[in-house]
């Protein structure tokens, strides 16, 4: 029985993993008032695979109605612990999402280019899950947030060392409006 569970799960993830692009695409920050590709803002979702073509526009201003708080919350290597220059970011955040319960965020969690597909897509997604924790502690919902991973797919900067590794591994919020 074990050994026919494993064999689905392997299937499953192949399945997932094909539909992921061979090449990293490279997509900028989001900044305020900008469009951003990314997956759909409906429920939380994970994996790489979750991802689609379709569009969100971010509320404009998230960064200064937010307080001034940052829209990039970044990681340490092979790490989803958010680190402590964050917590305000994050404060700022939870404040405004627990004011205005129709605005709802997506958050999309990165790692840099180390590690198997399968590695960096579970890591990611701990990481957009430690920063939705910590938005749920302070006064967001559950319907306000949603998750997704895109592992290593979309790289903040390109290059094969620290400087750009530590632009990558991060989890960008991003305001999708209300409901």
């Amino acid at each position: 029985m074990n050994r026919i569970l494993n064999i689905l799960i392997v299937v499953a993830c192949g399945v997932l993993l094909s539909g992921c692009p061979k090449k990293p695409t490279t997509v900028p920050p989001a900044t305020s008032g900008q469009t951003v590709a990314g997956a759909q803002a409906g429920g939380a979702t994970s994996g790489a695979a979750a991802a689609d073509s379709g569009r969100a526009t971010p509320l404009p201003g998230p960064t200064a109605a937010a307080g001034g708080a940052a829209t990039t919350i970044y990681f340490d290597f092979d790490s989803s612990e958010v680190r402590p220059e964050f917590a305000a970011a994050i404060t700022a955040h939870a404040r405004r999402l627990a004011a205005d319960r129709t605005l709802r965020v997506r958050l999309e969690g990165n790692t840099d280019e180390r590690g198997s597909a399968e590695y960096n897509v579970a890591l990611g997604e701990r990481r957009a899950q430690s920063v939705k924790r910590a938005l749920l502690l302070q006064g967001a919902t559950e319907p306000q947030l949603a998750t997704v991973s895109y592992g290593a797919e979309r790289p903040a900067a390109e290059g094969h060392d620290e400087a750009a590794w530590s632009k990558n591994r991060r989890v960008e919020i991003v305001f999708l409006g209300g409901r």
